[in-house]
């Protein structure tokens, strides 16, 4: 597999240019481009998602954009057991995968892998919760004394989450997280990719620019006519505020305000997201 070209990843915040840089990428690296954004995957709202065109789709081979019917479901476990094969296929041609997107867990996955901590567990919750914290700490303080010890005492919902996984793996939750962080810094240093970042008040003039190109260009027709779909593509911004605007609960300018401030919202959290991802190589734009 080392003789295989690696996968680089392009992050960064909605609006800071990654479609353009991750094509850029491509033309120079012999590439094919691998969709990691988590509405993009659908198809049917391609504008609101701000998918890549059908004319920026014609340069290169582009993957995982649209193959999900708005009705589906996925979440980074699916997405993760889909990207892969595709990028082993991708890089048996000799191919360079430009995966590109903003959707920090889904990338998380595809980088890193599924955290080894289990999901949790609906009956030992309930039993737990029915006990008092101390005798959650004391049953804790046996299985884990370091955890135990480092762990939020007065936090219920931290203490009952540790003890939870000592019950359900048969291990002490500090080794399964130490062991986890050790092959996160391994797999750190191996791996390739860029942070796009833009100066706050640019990155705010793109986000409105676009939302308004947006609305002008379709994004309310997809909301319209997958009405009574359920499914994560509603979880997209602009789903909700198009759908206020349709019912006539609130006006066209001011579903365009506040898309422009929940993306705002939005954008600052994946930034605090890739700070936090050590290994991508910040680029200024």
């Amino acid at each position: 597999m080392s003789n295989l070209p690696a996968p680089i990843y392009v992050c960064g915040a909605t609006a800071s240019g990654k479609t353009a840089h991750a094509l850029a990428l491509a033309g120079e690296l012999d590439g094919e481009i691998v969709n990691g954004d988590a509405f993009q995957i659908f198809r049917g709202i391609e504008t609101i998602s701000a998918a890549p065109s059908e004319e920026e789709k014609a340069l290169f081979f582009h993957h995982l954009f649209g193959v999900l019917e708005p009705g589906e479901n996925c979440d980074a476990g699916r997405f993760y057991e889909m990207a892969l094969p595709v990028i082993a296929e991708i890089q048996s041609r000799r191919k360079t995968p430009v995966v590109v997107g903003g959707s920090g867990l889904y990338l998380k996955f595809l980088t890193h892998g599924p955290s080894p901590l289990p999901k949790g567990d609906d009956m030992i919750r309930a039993e737990m919760d029915a006990r008092p914290l101390e005798d959650l700490l004391m049953e804790l303080e046996k299985l884990d004394p370091v955890e135990a010890a480092q762990v939020h005492r007065e936090n219920r919902r931290y203490v009952s989450r540790s003890l939870e996984i000592c019950l359900l793996t048969g291990e002490k939750v500090s080794e399964l997280r130490d062991g986890w962080e050790r092959k996160t810094k391994e797999l750190d240093a191996s791996l390739q990719g860029v942070w796009l970042v833009r100066d706050r008040a640019d990155l705010h003039t793109r986000i409105a620019q676009r939302t308004k190109q947006m609305l002008s260009e379709g994004a309310i027709e997809e909301v319209a006519k997958l009405d009574g779909i359920p499914g994560n593509w509603e979880k997209a911004i602009g789903v909700k505020e198009i759908r206020r605007h349709l019912t006539g609960e609130i006006s066209h300018a001011e579903c365009e305000e506040l898309i422009v401030f929940a993306t705002r919202q939005y954008a600052k959290r994946q930034e605090t997201w890739f700070r936090r991802e050590k290994w991508l190589k910040r680029v200024e734009l």
